[in-house]
């Protein structure tokens, strides 16, 4: 079993920064995989960032130049810098982590952190 906790999620002005951070525990050799979902009010939860062991990492289309995802596999921890942030991108935001190599990791959830961003 796997341990997921945010944190970092704040009010912001539009055009400041964020950096979430998620913190892994329990069975660490588990996490291969792991990225960020973003869910707003009435919208469908979307994934926003992923990462593999290796370091390869996605973006959504709205969130490449201004986001980027990084880890400690050590740790690990998880970290989403956000950046230029737009009202947009005010949500609940998810960290999430898979046992393979996946590019939608879904096998363990964190229980989100809120980012909103006023314009």
């Amino acid at each position: 079993q796997v341990q997921l906790v945010e944190s970092g999620g704040d009010l912001v002005q539009a055009g400041g920064s964020l950096r979430l951070s998620c913190v892994a525990s329990g069975n660490i050799l588990s996490v291969i995989s792991m990225g960020w979902y973003r869910q707003a009010p009435g919208k469908q939860r979307e994934l926003v960032a992923n990462i593999d062991w290796y370091g390869n990492a996605n973006y959504v289309e709205s969130a490449k130049g201004r986001f980027t995802i990084s880890r400690d596999n050590a740790e690990p921890i998880l970290y989403l810098q956000m950046n230029s942030l737009k009202p947009e991108d005010t949500a609940v935001y998810y960290c999430a982590a898979s046992q393979s190599l996946s590019t939608a990791p879904n096998d363990y959830w964190g229980q989100g952190t809120q980012v909103t961003v006023s314009s």
